[in-house]
């Protein structure tokens, strides 16, 4: 006999319970088999594919070991190195030890990682992590930096504006027409003297570092908040910043490389590049002819 799709027939099998026995031993009981629906199919295989994925992307971190030496295979101590996208959680010192070596969990993907020392050329490498149960050694070499005479600029990078983000990136020079070529920002602010209004534009100091791979927005925590900026004009002039005030994320306000005020660029006295800081009471930490940013550590 052929089952019912609706329900099966299975033989109850007879057994005394206490004083109650079963008489029929031929009596059968029935059991309804619920037939799932095509759409609770379908629904049962979504959920066990996103489930696959969310299980996929919860991939294992694998230790990772960072050693660092010179071109004579010396170890170099203390090496500060930087890993894009950052680790989580992020070591308190990234920084070799007294093995020239750095231990990170990572998980399995690609990375860019910078190391630099001082002394030494920085190094920017990609590495690759992959799934391991041994620890995956990547071996960096640090050549000697460069020394002797100050090196002597070629004439059209002299109204440019050298930008150093040590150790993320390798130093950079901007000339006026690639600053103009970034995304823009205006400030508008009264002159202490003239009360008349000045409506500066140019390019934020925090998006020019972002560039350059400077740990800011989301990054921006721990050690890095040890950071500040050198500003510097063509005369010699200084100002020291912490990198925080230039952060939207951490303090209100600008602080703008300008190249133009009220629609008009800037004249010789004040550029090409000056440097605004719109919550300052006073203009001292204004920049005119802008020539350097150098980040700096306090560590």
């Amino acid at each position: 006999m052929t089952a019912s799709p609706a329900a099966l027939e299975v033989p109850l099998i007879p057994r005394a319970r206490g004083n109650l026995r079963l008489r029929d031993t031929n009596r059968t009981v029935r059991y309804s088999v619920v037939v799932p629906s095509q759409k609770t199919i379908a629904a049962l295989s979504v959920i066990f594919f996103i489930s696959t994925i969310c299980l996929a992307q919860q991939a294992t971190s694998q230790r990772v070991t960072i050693s660092v030496t010179d071109p004579t295979g010396a170890l170099v101590l203390g090496a500060e190195v930087r890993v894009v996208p950052s680790p989580d959680p992020v070591p308190p010192k990234m920084a070799t030890d007294e093995k020239g070596q750095l231990s990170l969990d990572l998980k399995p993907r690609g990375y860019a990682l910078f190391v630099g020392s001082p002394g030494y050329m920085r190094a920017v490498i990609h590495i690759e992590v992959h799934e391991s149960k041994e620890v995956q050694i990547i071996p960096v070499a640090l050549r000697i930096g460069q020394t002797g005479s100050p090196e002597v600029m070629p004439s059209s990078y002299r109204d440019a504006l050298y930008i150093s983000a040590y150790p993320y990136h390798e130093d950079v020079w901007l000339k006026p027409a690639e600053l103009k070529a970034l995304p823009r920002s205006a400030v508008t602010v009264r002159n202490p003297r003239t009360s008349a209004s000045e409506k500066y534009s140019g390019v934020t100091v925090d998006s020019l570092f972002r560039k350059l791979g400077a740990p800011l927005g989301k990054e921006f925590r721990g050690i890095a908040l040890s950071s500040c900026f050198i500003a510097s004009g063509s005369d010699g002039y200084q100002v020291v910043l912490a990198l925080a005030e230039a952060d939207p994320s951490f303090h209100a306000g600008e602080v703008l490389v300008a190249d133009s005020m009220n629609g008009h660029p800037l004249d010789a006295k004040s550029g090409p590049f000056k440097l605004i800081v719109t919550e300052d009471k006073r203009r001292a930490r204004w920049v005119r002819n802008l020539h350097s940013l150098i980040l700096k550590s306090v560590n």
